[in-house]
């Protein structure tokens, strides 16, 4: 009875299907329109609250590094726990952290709910994708699945900027955060009532060790990456930050591999489609990061608009992002992930290459070319690099395997924007500084394209569903 009880249940109608899909991808839409919500109102919030580069710097990454730091222990403790419920206490946590938002009144206030806003977002992530391997076990079917859960979750790329925008000019910045609470009180209603528990595994030990270590390495690192530019790169506090993160992270790998009970199992690194879906997932979203920080900025202070048409300038980037992953989705399920997350790459460092050339009196329309790559390439990437990794772990460490492919990611998007921080912050005007972030950022995306090409396994998407 209790093995009938935790079977993955198979939907029996579209609808349904639909509907599943659905209850598990909202929790994931608020954590990524949270994301460009920020970007496309840090400049009114700079106007409101005060606080240089470095302040509005802590304002995006007080949320990335918690949700970064925190991915590995919530993967384990869907594994451990149940992901349903991990999935629930994550979305209760990300509602009240939203309506708090809305009531600071200083940077350092907002700067602290949006860090609680990280662990609740660190819980939604991993619990989803767990509970969607354990729903569509057929590889092939599952990266539909998993096409359809980016697509929805890409709406809120598309989405954010332009009702960020549209909220900021009308309602000011503090109405952005009240999206939020609908939204996840809306998810907690379909997941409760739609959504099948995933079998638990109460013997599972945590690794407190692990956890300490990599949330050590991660905070110490983006300390240093952000603040390095305003207090000096040879600096004691800053020499400091970067002799605690690399211990740190030494100890981490130490704890991994010596302890009974490792949070992230290096052994799993030596899967090729792991190795390569991490790294690709870091490199994709430290590029779209460093890309949100920078164009708002561009737009509002080197273009003079509003907003508002900031975040209708995004579409072109936003828009591929709510419908082409369901594409890729069927495409990884035919040809495996290898082209798609190759092309991805490239399609990213081809348009962020575009964007070098653009200045004050650019015509729009070379943006426009540069935005419509970035978006399809983001778009073919992420599906095909999740799809990847999720097929190539056991079930009963998909948690696991979803926290750290997530939490490379959200560490490369910590990364990118205090990269183009730091930059900014050395460079003598907005303009240059952009430029060079620019062509930092193509070098990496194109770099990991070739990478994830040459090593990437070609079809093991497709292989693994004709054995079965």
């Amino acid at each position: 009875m209790e093995k009938e009880m935790y079977m993955p249940i198979r939907p029996s109608s579209k609808l349904s299907k639909a509907l599943l899909v659905l209850g598990l991808s909202l929790g994931y839409f608020m954590v990524l329109l949270d994301t460009t919500i920020i970007s496309v109102a840090l400049p009114a919030i700079h106007a409101d609250l005060g606080g240089g580069i470095i302040g509005l710097q802590w304002t995006v990454n007080a949320y990335t590094i918690v949700f970064a730091g925190l991915l590995l222990l919530m993967g384990s403790l869907a594994d451990k726990l149940g992901a349903k419920r991990v999935y629930i206490a994550g979305l209760f946590i990300f509602l009240a952290a939203s309506a708090i938002s809305t009531f600071v009144s200083s940077l350092a206030g907002l700067i602290f709910i949006r860090a609680a806003l990280g662990i609740g977002g660190a819980a939604l992530l991993p619990a989803s994708l767990t509970l969607l391997s354990h729903t569509y076990p057929a590889p092939a079917e599952r990266a539909r699945a998993l096409g359809i859960w980016a697509a929805v979750t890409g709406l809120s790329m598309a989405a954010g900027p332009v009702v960020g925008g549209f909220l900021v000019d009308m309602l000011g910045w503090r109405s952005i955060f009240l999206l939020n609470v609908p939204l996840a009180m809306i998810s907690i209603v379909a997941t409760i009532r739609l959504v099948p528990e995933t079998k638990p595994n109460f013997g599972k030990r945590l690794d407190p060790t692990g956890q300490i270590t990599i949330f050590t390495a991660i905070t110490a690192w983006s300390f240093g990456l952000m603040e390095g530019g305003a207090i000096g790169w040879s600096s004691p506090v800053i020499l400091t930050a970067f002799g605690i993160a690399l211990a740190a992270t030494l100890f981490f790998l130490l704890a991994e591999t010596k302890g009974a009970t490792p949070m992230l199992p290096l052994y799993l690194f030596r899967n090729a489609n792991i190795a390569v879906g991490m790294l690709a997932g870091m490199a994709i979203n430290l590029g779209l990061s460093g890309i949100l920080f920078l164009l708002p900025f561009y737009f509002q202070q080197v273009r003079g608009f509003s907003a508002q048409l900031t975040g209708l300038a995004l579409l072109p980037m936003t828009v591929p992002l709510a419908f082409n992953p369901i594409v890729t989705g069927r495409i990884v399920g035919r040809i495996g992930a290898r082209l798609p997350m190759s092309a991805g790459l490239c399609l990213t460092g081809l348009g962020t290459w575009l964007q070098v050339w653009a200045n004050a009196n650019t015509s729009y329309a070379l943006t426009l070319a540069s935005l419509l790559l970035i978006g399809f390439g983001v778009s073919f990437t992420i599906p095909s690099l999740m799809t990847s990794v999720i097929s190539s772990v056991p079930n009963d460490l998909t948690g696991t395997a979803s926290g750290a492919l997530n939490a490379s990611r959200q560490l490369g998007a910590t990364i990118g924007v205090a990269i183009m921080g730091s930059i900014l912050s050395a460079s003598l005007s907005f303009l240059s500084g952009m430029h060079v972030s620019l062509v930092v950022l193509t070098v990496i995306l194109l770099g990991t394209g070739i990478v994830s090409f040459v090593l990437l396994d070609r079809s093991s998407t497709v292989r693994k569903e004709s054995s079965r």
